[in-house]
């Protein structure tokens, strides 16, 4: 199944296929890591659902929910 990773549910896992987004927001995911082919694991949200905190290549990262919106992946079943 494809989804956004801000779409994703506690502890669910899933492989980056696409990152879209505007230049400056686009360049900044790739510069934290976030590349297609990349494993991603969402670990906590926040209370109000923004920011969400994900593993990534052995570390966590935190980013914002447009940030995520914009983090097309294949979810592991």
């Amino acid at each position: 199944m494809v989804k956004t990773l801000d779409k994703f549910d506690i502890g669910e896992s899933g492989v980056i296929k696409s990152v879209s987004g505007e230049g400056r927001i686009r360049r900044r995911l790739f510069d934290m890591g976030v590349t297609p082919g990349a494993e991603v694991t969402l670990r906590k949200r926040a209370p109000l659902g923004d920011p969400i905190e994900v593993t990534l290549r052995g570390y966590e990262l935190t980013l914002r929910k447009t940030e995520a919106a914009a983090v097309l992946t294949e979810v592991a079943e």
